[in-house]
């Protein structure tokens, strides 16, 4: 047994051996493979940050081609006099350069009118010393391109920089833009030299990043010199593939300057530049042989240490094997003369020993869970004598919380189909299983008693230590949001949850089921996706455990309460439909109707509702129905006697309701706008579901929560606009703005003007 040992732990050294050999031979292709994977990534992000640049700079550039301060200047011959215009496209010009784009200078050329603005002034166009380069412009294919020009020529008195750099990349849009005749110019330069800011940090030293255009003039290279000549300039000798325009991007192995290169490129969609990454195969080679003399290096020193390691384990490892054998009276002569291995022996012993005793524990296991599910459902559904209920529950392993638990709630959840929603009906079972299962994951079993699927519901009991009602509250507001938003995440699941009133004995188990049941059903009028809380649905008071007839006298009490006056009515004339369909003498008609009105004050009295809140008279309700023998007016006397005015109160418990929580929303707008208040932050502050808030605000303030939120910071912008001097870039810094153009542009949007004129605007008028 000890030389076998020995011998595995250096049979085991072998492949890792191997590896290192054959890594040796391998890595050379495998690090070249690597580094032009490496070398496309680089390109790519090159030449997305640049392409960023370059597209944000014609953008800036088009809107103030497109303002009407350029329109109107084209038509016009600039000169001293002209100062307030000649200021303000100067201040168009240099609001581009703000830009984090490397903009150099911007030249608006009119060639018609004889002026030119650069950021050193206002020149005549026929005395500036390049004219007849900058006009030569105007013969560009293009009513917008990139050329690559000698800086030169756009030299500025002010600006010496522009010098260090031989050449400029420039954005050429054709002015009047709207014109089919063109007699002016707009000039975007970007000093060639600046690209090289916009290479990431990723580049190795061994790497060349070289950017052509789509002539193959070279706008970006380590040397200087070579910019704005073409790429044979460089030294590639065969670039045959780089011309191919239907290749958008690959790798070719090449000569420069008599040493082999490999050359990754990507040819841009949006310009037609080429991107090149160039690095030596010296220098890969160099890298491969360091790292294959490494890997050998390390395994013949992790087989030396196998071997030690081997030979110093067996010595220790065999002893208490020897002794395992013994106490289970097996010799060690006997074992060798079967030639059986010793491990085998003991896994048999051992297996044979727990084979019949797990097996009897895995069958226990799961007839108590089936049982415990059982029980569960009948404690939820009132079926367990009170006296027994507690004996049950110490039985399945719940003695801690019977002991612990001083405040319990019941959770109901229910799944949420929508048009968007990827499952259907048939997998509701499915869907509840997982819902199931997630609630085992996501709540401590200390926290909670076994889920259980009825009704297409999941039900299980919350509980905690906590005396405190408001800390209660806290906590299982916050278990159900992150249990929600799991379910969300993992399953791509919306799911609605109904929370019972707070209670302190476990015998109000099946009272608090129906309160979760009840709050479940108000997801009918306040959307999906959302934690209902049975206290907002009556008004804190418990659910009485009394039962209610036909189906369609369950749907008009829901109605009732969800306060829908249209659909109780309809519900109320096909119940007195049914009714009256049937064969019954006068006084057997009575016994339905009896019925429905005593259903009717149950619901009343269940909701705290006092008779005399909807009947003032001395008499009884049940003495004026008998009374009452023509349907017409049965009918009528219970929508006008019973059912509207229920409905008229639970109407006004409702704008209550709404009305308190949107005021709550409205001080935290009014005190925390300067802040980044969001809907999610004032539904943890208020304890309340957040798509809850958002439907409730809505229904109260005609709404939505970021709309009221914006129009009270405008309305406070306005407000500091007419009574201060703050700088506009504070005010928008107050208001959370990223920067002040975003506020200008918002409140323009708004008010079809500046802040800027707002403000002189009120000052004039004072």
């Amino acid at each position: 047994m000890r030389k076998l040992t020995i011998f595995t732990f250096v049979l085991s050294t072998l492949p890792v051996i191997f590896i290192g050999s054959f890594s040796y031979f391998t890595s050379s292709s495998e690090i070249q493979k690597n580094v032009n994977k490496g070398k496309m990534e680089l390109i790519s992000q090159i030449n997305s940050n640049v392409e960023h640049k370059l597209t944000t700079v014609n953008h800036t550039l088009n809107q103030v081609v497109n303002s009407s301060m350029l329109k109107n200047a084209l038509t016009r011959q600039i000169n001293v006099n002209d100062f307030t215009l000649y200021n303000d496209l100067r201040n168009e010009m240099r609001n581009m350069q703000s830009f984090d784009t490397k903009l150099e200078d911007v030249i608006l050329i009119n060639e018609r009118q004889n002026w030119m603005i650069k950021n050193s002034g206002l020149y005549r166009l026929d005395e500036y010393k390049y004219v007849d380069n900058l006009t030569g412009l105007m013969d560009s294919p293009n009513s917008t391109s990139w050329i690559i020009n000698p800086s030169i020529w756009f030299y500025s008195e002010e600006n010496t920089s522009a010098t260090d750099c031989n050449y400029s990349i420039s954005l050429i849009k054709k002015l009047p833009t709207a014109n089919l005749e063109k007699y002016g110019l707009a000039i975007a330069n970007i000093p060639a030299c600046n690209l090289q800011d916009f290479i990431t940090s990723d580049a190795g030293q061994s790497d060349s990043i070289i950017i052509a255009n789509e002539h193959h003039v070279i706008l970006l290279h380590p040397d200087r010199s070579l910019i704005g000549k073409p790429l044979s300039a460089s030294g590639i000798q065969d670039f045959t593939s780089l011309t191919d325009e239907t290749k958008h991007s690959g790798q070719l192995t090449t000569k420069i300057h008599d040493k082999a290169h490999s050359i990754s490129y990507l040819h841009s969609e949006l310009n037609g530049w080429v991107y090149l990454s160039v690095t030596s195969i010296e220098s890969m080679t160099k890298q491969s042989n360091k790292i294959g003399a490494f890997t050998l290096y390390v395994c013949a020193l992790m087989l030396v240490l196998s071997i030690l390691l081997a030979w110093l384990g067996s010595r220790r490892m065999y002893s208490p094997i020897e002794r395992l054998l013994n106490q289970m009276g097996q010799r060690v002569t006997d074992v060798r003369a079967k030639h059986t291995n010793e491990f085998q022996v003991i896994g048999e012993q051992i297996h044979h020993l727990f084979q019949s005793k797990s097996q009897l524990e895995k069958e226990v296991q799961q007839h108590i869970q089936h049982v415990r599910t059982f029980f569960l459902i009948r404690a939820f559904q009132g079926n367990i004598k009170q006296r027994e209920l507690l004996e049950e529950l110490e039985q399945f392993g719940y003695h801690s919380q019977l002991l612990e638990w001083k405040t319990m709630a019941v959770v109901t959840l229910s799944i949420d189909y929508g048009e968007d929603s990827r499952y259907e009906k048939r997998d509701l079972n499915l869907l509840l299983y997982a819902a199931h299962n997630m609630i085992e994951e996501v709540i401590p079993t200390s926290q909670r008693l076994a889920p259980v699927i009825m009704d297409h519901t999941v039900v299980t009991l919350i509980g905690s230590t906590l005396d405190d009602p408001e800390t209660f509250h806290h906590f299982l507001y916050a278990l159900t949001e992150r249990l929600q938003q799991e379910i969300n995440s993992y399953l791509d699941l919306k799911v609605s949850i109904g929370l019972s009133l707070p209670f302190h004995s476990f015998h109000k188990i099946a009272i608090a089921y129906k309160e979760g049941l009840e709050a479940l059903k108000h997801r009918i009028k306040l959307g999906k996706g959302i934690i209902i809380q049975y206290e907002n649905v009556n008004s804190g008071n418990h659910y009485l455990n009394l039962t209610y007839p036909a189906h369609t006298e369950n749907d008009l009490i829901d109605a009732i309460k969800l306060a829908e006056t249209d659909k109780a009515k309809e519900l109320l004339n096909l119940i007195f439909k049914s009714i009256f369909s049937l064969e019954l003498s006068p006084q057997e008609y009575q016994v339905p109707l009896t019925r429905l009105l005593n259903n009717l004050l149950i619901v009343m009295q269940e909701s705290g509702i006092s008779l005399n809140q909807i009947y003032h008279a001395n008499g009884s309700l049940f003495e004026e129905l008998i009374d009452l023998h023509i349907v017409a007016e049965i009918e009528d006397w219970f929508w006008s006697m019973v059912i509207h005015p229920i409905i008229k109160i639970f109407m006004d418990r409702q704008d209550e309701q709404y009305h308190n929580i949107s005021e709550k929303i409205i001080d935290l707008v009014q005190h925390h706008y300067d802040t980044d208040l969001t809907l999610e932050e004032c539904a943890s502050r208020l304890h309340y579901n957040a798509n809850y808030l958002s439907s409730v605000f809505r229904k109260e303030t005609n709404h939505s929560f970021s709309e009221y939120l914006t129009m009270y910071r405008f309305n406070m912008a306005k407000k500091w606009l007419e009574t201060t001097d703050m700088p506009i870039k504070d005010i928008a810094a107050k208001l959370r703005y990223n920067n002040s153009q975003n506020f200008i542009r918002s409140f323009r949007k708004q008010e079809d003007m500046t802040p800027g004129q707002y403000r002189d605007n009120k000052k004039q008028r004072d």
